[in-house]
């Protein structure tokens, strides 16, 4: 029951980012067949991509965006022994920085 829940809530929160497809019969039903040959499909009127064509990051599957967010990681640094250690954080990309904006953990894992 939790995985579901967590599984939903993700997809929930990270709804900007990642692709799905409100009504996927309907959209099923208007794709042509890609043996075929004739013009290519474009999406109705307030559908699909938006005028521009144009978005500044690609969208994701769940999958593939957990796998980009599990590139962040914290390295234990310690330049020599008298010295004290410290914990620096990989720089995230722009996609995983707005994935942990949209989650609301930026500031408490110093990802900001």
């Amino acid at each position: 029951m939790l995985s579901c829940y967590l599984s939903w809530y993700l997809k929930q929160a990270l709804a900007p980012i990642l692709f799905h497809d409100l009504d996927e019969p309907a959209a099923a039903a208007q794709r042509r067949n890609p043996v075929r040959c004739g013009p290519a499909f474009q999406p109705r009127a307030g559908q699909g991509l938006p005028q521009t064509h144009r978005r500044p990051l690609p969208r994701r599957s769940v999958t593939s965006l957990l796998a980009d967010l599990a590139t962040v990681c914290a390295n234990h640094v310690q330049a020599a022994h008298d010295v004290p250690a410290f914990t620096m954080i990989t720089t995230p990309t722009a996609l995983q920085r707005w994935a942990v904006e949209l989650l609301g953990v930026a500031q408490r894992h110093g990802l900001a």
